[in-house]
């Protein structure tokens, strides 16, 4: 029998099952062959060669798929249909050639679908191709360059700067994005400005609002009412006059739906709207690939098979009537460089089935699948119209002209289904105005001044720092996940409420970068780089010419910066961050003086955990500060006494502020002290507030089960409730505060269900002893706290509802741990946090070398 060879066991499941017993369907899981993490994977000097070697992981499935081959001379290579499983494509052949496993009356065949359905497959197996050396090319270009770059700047990284981590060909150009952006904000200067509104009512009554436009005869610029006296004049100015109504403007508009998604919107339109990072998505997204329900998720193109949108055309004509349907259908041009690596958007497989038809049980997978069908309907439904509404309302001099907007729905068209989310909160103003005429008089019910200040760019989120590279040209689908994953993992950056904050660690690497190999952070330079990768891809570009060009100049950069010493590298980024780290001081004195001692000089250090700001008098003065810390911080504060009359103060440190209780003596070398939460500002701490943190963990009570105290406090990984050895994460620093017994309990509760249904698998009775696997191992029936479960190493999976342990047999066993393997193998570990300040966070220990 032909044997096809797939990424995982899920997706060569449901290819089985189109297939039929006439094929034998395998899967590699993943990548079978990788560079070693180490020195002379890729070799400059030889071509660049490139030393591949077979994981100890992939090794049994290379084997299974050698000894399948045995039986038959054909394989079917069905990866995915983008470079990364042209890729696995090529590493599998190369292997098995290798292994002799391949031998000269071997078919290989290279098949593509964009949908796990029974016709794209069949259809897949009658147009089979050879794999795309092109496309490989691109690959190992990729992989070439982003070796060379990270296992030859790293380590420059590490002698220069201690606790640095690693250094990454994109990465590092995407940590620049949000270093520049946080200095952005660091810098900004608010600017006041007022506004004046106005409730108002026509004759009939009715109340609608306005703002002031115009003020003495001129229009208002933003800063016109500058401070509360010029808006209470013109409040003033409003109410000494009568108003009416001196035109209504309404006109048509209409709005069309977005374009069905690809990668990058995906996941900023899943960010907006259910907080998903991008890996997340991404993998919620894989899940519905594998089980047919979408077409493939890593791509560049908006265009729809035309059978797809005669397919939504129908869909919306019988769910929604003829009058959602447009007269011709709308297309979409497809953004994607080259045809190699171009696909069809993201879409359902069957556009007659929502999300409720499919009845997903993962949250994920029914979210993201609900958004991707909503949104694939609308981009084919009629425009919305609408009508505009502008009423200007003045006084008879003239002196003061108010504006109220309106809007109103007359069809809502595609909005019945989707409406796109958006990253801003301000939008046009859609609140319905009552019928207005001209020259009809306005009574003012209440005029009211408003104070404003002008606001920093909003940090990024993994939404629109994903939407950012994209406008850059930056990364790639099958990257933007894992490039901003990378960077959180690495400890540069970390994510509080949604938004990408940079530690001190990610600060100064980008710093040295832009100092020491500017050209490779630029992001111009990158973008050029991107696009020779797809000129590769597209045949048009020798790889191996594009490596040789780029390793010249990066190898010259690497040497000469190889010879510079700490000191001077720290020279170097204490003059590059000055303005950052020393701005003027009001009363002109010296801004690197140290506050603390008033002898020493302010200057940039590192430790293993990052960047700081210190006293060159140490040790005998003790001043730091994080980098992001207020250059004017004088040192401590008192904030008053606790109940023993033992002294609080606020402080500084290079972790961010903190609060102490007393001070270090002989008999009391560590005060308690406890960081300010992320979130929480110096300005508002008070005597109160450091005492709650000072006196944590928090007592909730005894746990109504057993009498065992329930804990609230604040770790490594943030908020949390304690019982026994059982822990439960907060959403919020308040919640550790407040949290009462009975939620406690509830928290408590589901935590414990969502380890206890993988929990005591070590001690858990066996209902059944099932045999050994293929691959070595028991697999038994066991007993868990919330049902039974088949366990083999560390995999466990549950068994259907209603299925009687005694009659699981070891080839069911077998399906379902191979239905629950990728899933475990999938799981991202995320990298713990450390508490920090409210502007920004610190670092932690030390990790692996790049990626892209």
């Amino acid at each position: 029998m032909p044997v096809v060879v797939v990424e995982s066991p899920a997706k060569a499941k449901t290819i089985n099952k189109y297939l039929g017993k006439d094929y034998v369907v395998l899967a590699s899981y993943g990548h079978v062959r990788d560079l070693p993490a180490k020195n002379g994977s890729v070799d400059p000097d030889n071509g660049f060669e490139m030393l591949w070697e077979v994981g100890n992981d992939s090794k049994k499935h290379v084997k299974a798929i050698a000894d399948a081959l045995k039986d038959d001379d054909t394989l079917i290579l069905a990866t995915d249909p983008d470079r990364e499983g042209e890729a696995i494509s090529w590493h599998l052949q190369e292997t098995l050639t290798k292994r002799r496993a391949i031998k000269k009356s071997t078919e290989v065949k290279r098949v593509v679908f964009n949908a796990i359905t029974k016709s794209a497959v069949t259809e897949a197996m009658k147009n089979p191709r050879d794999v795309d050396q092109p496309l490989v090319d691109a690959y190992l270009a990729r992989r070439a360059l982003d070796y060379l770059v990270g296992f030859n700047l790293s380590p420059v990284l590490w002698r220069k700067l201690p606790g640095a981590r690693s250094a990454g060909r994109v990465q590092s150009v995407c940590l620049r994005l949000i270093v520049e952006r946080e200095m952005e904000i660091e810098a900004f200067q608010a600017r006041e400005y007022w506004t004046v509104k106005a409730l108002l009512t026509n004759a009939r009554g009715h109340e609608f609002e306005a703002r002031l436009t115009e003020y003495a005869g001129k229009k208002l610029d933003k800063f016109d009412l500058a401070n509360q006296t010029a808006a209470e004049m013109a409040v003033q100015a409003i109410n000494s006059r009568s108003l009416s109504i001196r035109s209504v403007e309404a006109k048509p508009a209409s709005r069309n739906p977005s374009a069905p998604f690809m990668t990058s919107t995906l996941q900023q339109e899943a960010s907006r709207k259910f907080g998903m990072g991008a890996r997340q998505c991404m993998n919620a997204a894989q899940r519905l690939y594998e089980a047919g329900h979408i077409t493939y998720m890593r791509t560049d193109g908006i265009d729809m098979a035309p059978e797809a949108v005669a397919a939504a055309r129908d869909a919306i004509k019988d769910r929604y009537g003829a009058e959602y349907v447009p007269s011709s259908p709308r297309m979409y041009k497809n953004k994607a460089k080259n045809a190699q690596e171009a696909h069809e958007c993201i879409r359902p497989t069957d556009m007659t089935k929502d999300a409720s038809a499919l009845n997903l049980k993962e949250q994920d997978q029914a979210r993201l699948y609900d958004l991707i069908w909503k949104r694939t309907i609308a981009c084919q439904m009629e425009g919305a119209r609408l009508e505009r509404t502008v009423v200007d309302v003045a006084s008879p001099d003239g002196q003061v002209v108010l504006r109220a907007n309106g809007q109103v729905v007359l069809f809502d068209g595609f909005m019945r289904v989707y409406e796109e989310g958006r990253d801003d909160v301000e939008g046009e103003d859609d609140k319905r105005l009552p019928h207005l005429t001209e020259g009809e008089k306005a009574d003012k019910r209440e005029v009211t001044p408003e104070q404003h200040f002008t606001q920093p760019p909003p940090r990024y989120t993994e939404a629109t720092l994903v939407k950012r590279m994209e406008e850059l040209g930056i990364g790639r689908p099958s990257t933007y996940a894992s490039i901003v994953t990378t960077i959180q993992e690495r400890e540069y950056v970390t994510k509080d409420k949604n938004r990408l904050i940079p530690e001190d660690k990610g600060r100064i690497v980008t710093i040295f970068l832009l100092n020491f190999f500017k050209r490779y952070v630029e992001y111009d330079f990158t973008a050029a780089l991107e696009e020779e990768l797809d000129d590769v891809s597209a045949g048009q570009r020798d790889y191996k010419d594009l490596l040789a060009r780029f390793w010249r100049d990066f190898h010259a950069a690497i040497n000469e910066t190889s010879e510079l010493r700490i000191a001077e590298v720290l020279d170097v980024l204490d003059d590059a961050l000055a303005p950052q780290l020393y701005p003027p001081r009001e009363d002109g004195s010296d801004p690197r003086s140290c506050p603390m001692c008033g002898e020493g000089k302010l200057h940039l250090k590192t430790s293993r955990t990052g960047g700081f700001v210190g006293c060159s008098n140490y040790p005998e003065c003790r001043y730091t500060r994080p980098i992001g810390g207020d250059a004017d911080d004088a040192g401590d504060r008192i904030l008053g006494e606790d109940e023993n009359g033992i002294e609080i103060t606020l402080r500084s440190g290079r972790f961010g502020p903190y609060v102490q209780r007393g001070e270090a003596t002989a008999e009391n070398p560590k005060p308690g002290r406890s960081s300010l939460p992320r979130g929480w500002s110096k300005d508002d701490i008070d005597l109160d507030k450091a005492l709650m943190l000072l006196n944590l963990p928090r007592q909730v009570g005894p746990h109504p089960d057993d009498g065992e105290m329930i804990e609230a406090g604040i770790g490594r990984f943030g908020p949390f409730i304690k019982h026994g050895s059982l822990y439960a994460n907060l959403k919020e620093v308040d919640d550790v505060f407040t949290i009462g017994m009975n939620r406690a309990v509830e928290e408590l509760a589901k935590k414990a269900e969502s380890k206890g249904r993988r929990g005591a698998a070590s001690t858990a009775k066996p209902l059944k002893e099932l045999g050994d696997h293929p691959d070595g191992g028991a697999i038994n029936v066991l007993d868990g706290r919330y049902g039974p479960y088949v366990k083999w190493e560390k995999v466990n999976a549950t068994l259907p509802k209603d299925t009687d342990p005694q009659a699981v047999t070891l080839e069911m066993a077998l399906e379902l741990i191979a239905a629950k393997a990728p899933k475990k193998k999938a799981a991202a570990k995320k990298a713990p946090a450390k508490k920090a300040p409210a502007k920004k966070a610190t670092t932690k220990k030390a990790a692996k070398k790049t990626e892209e």
